[in-house]
């Protein structure tokens, strides 16, 4: 999958501009606060039809304009395509691929990407959120179903919250409490199953990289961690189920009387080591980084295995947070499909690279 041309209007601090990119390495370089994340946030858009930076359509909106567009060329599954998203203040978006309009969610049957930024760096160290939303992310791209499990598990989720804050005023609210319990469990018995086969598939995808990515000294090791009744995450979801239901039947009442979901898929988290040690205590700041690129390199040889492609590959400003080593890898090592780097230009990566450069400042693309 390659973007070929990308054309902006009224997009972030964008006129009318276009960018024409190189099917292997481009380096987009400028000063801060130019426009440099604001390209990259306009690719995402073109796969998943939603920005990673906010979640209200009329903060893409340029200042003076109403609305804003997003066209681009790419080229996939073997022939040429064009994608349009038409962005209106107070209006749902516009979605158009190959003259068919088309839903956000559908998107990503025609480009895939693999968005690495640097709140990324550090998943390893921070809150389990984080790396459920990695997951969350890279397996709805592959497994349109668990899109929508995921989807039912929240709205589950929020409503037995609800009950378990508001019973004390409410007592009646507690005869419903059990329903949604029970539709937790069933949910999140899929979402574990999924959750413990992706992380398998990142495990064995991550430590080669991660391997070739530190010169053979580290090893990375990822292992998925759910509720402690689930005796083996991988095995059938009805096995799953029937093990989180016993977990629920021990929580109910510390549920009840906390206020609190204690059993679900909300519980769930990733462990990371390098070189057999706990990566979120032990680890140094270069290793969690290495780590946490080398997860983002791997989602990317995954969905290739999926899709027969590699995905677009996005590094939003993180070539300053890895020493010189680590980042000879990234601008000239990666190999395979395309790849969008965003840096300042002070990092003088003109001469550090066989990639096409690409200056913006002002939101102008020179």
């Amino acid at each position: 999958m390659k973007i070929k041309k990308l054309a902006l209007n009224g997009f972030r601090n964008y006129g009318w501009e276009t960018a024409e990119f190189s099917g292997e390495t481009n380096v987009i370089c400028g000063e801060n606060a130019q426009g440099k994340t604001n390209l990259l946030e306009a690719v995402c858009l073109l796969s998943t039809g939603k920005s990673f930076r906010t979640r209200f359509d009329r903060e893409l909106l340029g200042f003076d304009y109403s609305s804003a567009n997003i066209l681009a060329d790419i080229e996939s599954h073997g022939r040429q395509q064009n994608i349009s998203i038409d962005i209106v203040s107070g209006k749902p978006k516009r979605i158009v691929v190959n003259g068919v309009k088309k839903t956000a969610s559908e998107l990503c049957e025609t480009l895939n990407v693999v968005l690495f930024c640097p709140e990324d760096l550090n998943i390893i160290k921070e809150g389990a959120a984080g790396r459920r939303k990695l997951l969350d992310n890279a397996i709805s791209q592959i497994k349109p179903q668990y899109a929508s499990y995921l989807s039912q598990f929240n709205k589950l989720y929020e409503n037995k919250t609800r009950i378990l804050k508001d019973w004390r005023e409410k007592p009646s609210l507690l005869e419903t409490l059990d329903e949604f319990s029970e539709g937790l469990c069933r949910t999140s018995a899929y979402l574990v199953r999924y959750r413990a086969a992706y992380t398998k598939r990142l495990n064995e995808a991550a430590a080669p990289v991660h391997r070739d990515f530190s010169s053979g000294t580290e090893e990375l090791n990822i292992e998925y961690k759910t509720m402690s009744t689930v005796s083996d995450p991988l095995a059938g979801v009805k096995d799953i189920y029937y093990e989180i239901l016993e977990h629920q039947e021990r929580h109910r009442q510390n549920e009840i009387d906390s206020g609190q979901v204690l059993t679900g898929a909300h519980k769930d988290d990733l462990e990371f080591t390098v070189n057999g040690k706990n990566a979120k205590s032990y680890a140094s700041q270069g290793q969690t980084r290495t780590a946490a690129l080398s997860v983002k390199l791997a989602e990317r040889e995954i969905l290739k295995a999926e899709t027969g492609e590699y995905p677009v590959l996005l590094l939003d400003d993180v070539l300053s947070e890895l020493d010189a080593k680590r980042q000879e890898f990234v601008l000239n090592r990666l190999g395979g499909g395309q790849t969008l780097i965003t840096c300042c230009e002070d990092e003088n990566i003109s001469g550090r690279t066989g990639g096409k450069v690409i200056f913006v400042s002002g939101g102008r693309i020179k």
